[in-house]
């Protein structure tokens, strides 16, 4: 496990503790989302906090004036602590730490399903139920569309890969068939 890796679950861990304490966990997870966001799409905003010659006051008024309204004081001050202490890297790896942490916690894991084409909200539904059934956990799906695929659905939650597409199904027949040749 590298380093920011292990950093990013020591913040995740204490903003999941405030976070649950206050009774936000769930605004706490979508308000880290839209910070992440927000910084990730805009390249000047990245550019400026990541600034050695603009002072932290700078980038602490920046962040209040951008963010203050929209988030709680727990969100913004983490945020804050991680530019203070030369870590607005680790921002997007706190997020999925901290979804991890919450998902743990509260018996829900994130599914990321690729598919061929776009999936309805019942199919959504039925992989949710499926892959919960499965791992005794709440799903929740969320769904991009890859058309390399060709057909079929890749599934990720957590570290695990659930490859259902066709291309996967091609790739795999295709090693089979090149080490029964050797």
């Amino acid at each position: 496990m590298s380093r920011g890796t292990v950093v990013a679950k020591r913040y995740a861990k204490a903003l999941f503790q405030a976070a649950q304490d206050k009774g936000l966990v769930a605004e706490t997870e979508n308000q880290l989302k839209l910070i992440v966001d927000v910084i990730e799409r805009n390249a000047d905003l990245r550019a400026f906090l990541t600034a050695p010659n603009i002072t932290l006051s700078t980038k602490k008024q920046t962040l209040l004036q951008a963010f203050g309204a929209e988030v709680t004081p727990v969100v913004l001050n983490t945020v804050i602590l991680l530019i203070e202490r030369g870590r607005e890297g680790e921002l997007a790896a706190v997020l999925a730490a901290y979804l991890q942490v919450a998902g743990d916690a509260l018996g829900r894991s994130d599914a990321h399903v690729i598919s061929f084409a776009p999936l309805s909200d019942d199919e959504q539904t039925k992989l949710a139920e499926k892959f919960g059934a499965l791992l005794g956990k709440k799903i929740r799906v969320t769904n991009t569309v890859d058309p390399e695929l060709l057909g079929g659905v890749t599934v990720r939650i957590g570290d695990t890969l659930y490859d259902g597409s066709l291309k996967g199904k091609l790739e795999r027949l295709n090693k089979t068939l090149h080490s029964a040749a050797i």
